[in-house]
């Protein structure tokens, strides 16, 4: 008798452990694969049982969660929606996530490790800890500002502080209501299939994922390169630029929309935007000067992330001398995003130094104690002080003198260069008007911000369209909010 029960006691231990070996198995072998099986929607519910974490602007919530009471229990709601859209992106039950809502997604849905109250916590709890907040470096009166004065018409905004790299503003338009894809019902469906589907591809954030030609905005690299490498000794010297200019090797010459542009001055040239001149000063440069100076300022740079990923902006590394000289006025195969030209100036603005752009400012838990504090970090040296200095008399006398006026601000040294960018089959399409430039408030230390303005369908015929008279305007609205914005923290400090 006593032996049968020891036989069947080992039989249930045996049993017993291979129970334990078999829920090991599941619990730690396959867990990866069953937590992604589509079938499985406790990850879902998880995901959604609890309120997702806020973005900020000025340290207040443009973002919120609202309670369905259904299975996937909270939907993300956004406050000024289209207006935020580019920086938030979009948080949706049905399509996921993109922009910040993507790329701090870990911090707002409480899985990131740094929220727990110790290390390992979630794996050993296979929980989730209250979704953390993400505060922005946005200016919300110059979002505003870029916003309203593109009122709709295709085109973008970035805006930087050039002595740190904060991302002050970041505006494409048409834009979108990002609340309208929360939510897993037909609507949702609906809306996706919508803005999916539109031609305005509102979407789309024309700031950092669209690359355009940038006609004459490029003229400051370009100027920088003349400079740096001392192709360009005096900026008041004749340049022996004839015009119009024949193309080397080519049959095609280039003109000037401007008069009095052959053997003109630099200073001339850079302030009524000689193409002439300034596309042969890139062919005196050469390739390798050219190519070295547009990747200082960031060009072809494929990692940038802010933190969400920035569209590499393109100065190509082999070309013959008449594709130079036009890359050298901003054409060819030159292209950019509208942050990469803030970047340009705000490295004139801030003395040479590109610094790398960053949106985020603070990570914290719900309750604001600190889980992450990015700050700013030098990305390249892209010219000298003396340089720079130069670059910013330039680009000052651009808007004292010369074509971008309608972005000067009183009580403010503004510099600036208009660009008007041809595009299409044969440049039959609508030209692009650029404007870059930076403010310098009178009896401040330091620029306060640098902007780049593109507008894709500038509301003018066709040979009316220009940097200056399109886009400027919509640059000093943005430059003023910033500068305004300082003033008062100024009077509020001084109370």
């Amino acid at each position: 008798m006593s032996r049968c029960v020891r036989h069947t006691a080992a039989l249930c231990l045996l049993l017993l452990v291979a129970l334990l070996v078999n829920a090991a198995r599941v619990q730690i072998v396959e867990a990866g694969t069953l937590d992604d099986n589509p079938a499985n929607r406790r990850a879902a519910i998880a995901r959604y049982a609890e309120p997702r974490g806020d973005i900020l602007v000025d340290d207040r919530p443009v973002t919120g969660s609202k309670d369905t009471g259904e299975q996937l229990r909270y939907e993300r709601v956004y406050r000024d929606g289209p207006l935020y859209a580019p920086v938030t992106g979009f948080s949706s039950q049905l399509y996921g996530t993109s922009f910040l809502e993507n790329a701090e997604d870990s911090v707002l849905a409480g899985t990131d490790p740094m929220l727990a109250p110790l290390p390992l916590w979630h794996e050993l709890t296979r929980s989730r800890s209250p979704g953390g907040r993400i505060a922005t470096t946005l200016d919300g009166s110059a979002q505003r500002a870029a916003y309203d004065g593109l009122a709709g018409r295709k085109g973008a905004v970035a805006a930087l502080e050039p002595g740190t790299g904060r991302v002050l503003a970041l505006v494409s338009t048409p834009s979108y209501d990002p609340g309208r894809l929360s939510g897993n019902g037909p609507a949702v469906k609906s809306a996706w299939r919508r803005l999916n589907g539109s031609p305005d591809q509102p979407m789309l954030n024309r700031a950092i994922r669209q690359t355009y030609p940038p006609g004459s905005t490029f003229k400051v690299v370009t100027a920088a390169a003349a400079l740096e490498t001392g192709t360009v000794r005096d900026m008041d010297d004749p340049t022996d630029s004839p015009d119009p200019y024949r193309l080397p090797g080519s049959t095609s010459a280039l003109t000037n929309e401007v008069d009095g542009c052959e053997d003109a001055s630099l200073r001339y040239a850079f302030t009524w935007s000689c193409n002439t001149v300034l596309a042969k000063l890139g062919t005196r440069v050469g390739l390798a000067g050219m190519t070295g100076t547009a990747e200082d300022f960031g060009f072809n740079d494929r990692g940038l992330r802010i933190p969400s990923p920035v569209a590499a902006s393109n100065f190509d590394r082999r070309m013959d001398k008449a594709q130079l000289a036009l890359s050298s006025v901003g054409q060819f195969d030159t292209r950019a995003t509208p942050l990469q030209m803030a970047m340009v100036a705000a490295a004139v603005a801030g003395g040479g130094t590109v610094r790398t752009p960053y949106l985020v400012y603070r990570a914290t838990t719900h309750d604001g104690s600190p889980v992450r504090t990015p700050g700013s970090r030098v990305l390249h040296q892209a010219m000298n002080a003396r340089t720079a200095a130069q670059l910013r008399e330039l680009m000052t006398e651009v808007v004292e003198n010369g074509t971008g006026g309608k972005a000067a601000i009183p009580g403010a040294t503004v510099g600036g260069k208009t660009g008007t960018a041809q595009h299409g089959v044969g440049n039959t399409g609508t030209p692009y008007a650029w404007f870059i430039s930076w403010a310098h408030a009178d009896g401040s230390p330091e620029p306060a911000v640098a902007v780049a303005v593109v507008v894709e369908d500038a509301s003018a015929v066709r040979g009316e369209i220009s940097g200056g008279g399109d886009a400027a305007p919509i640059a000093r609205a943005v430059m003023g909010a910033v500068l305004d914005g300082r003033e008062q923290e100024k009077d509020r400090q001084g109370r």
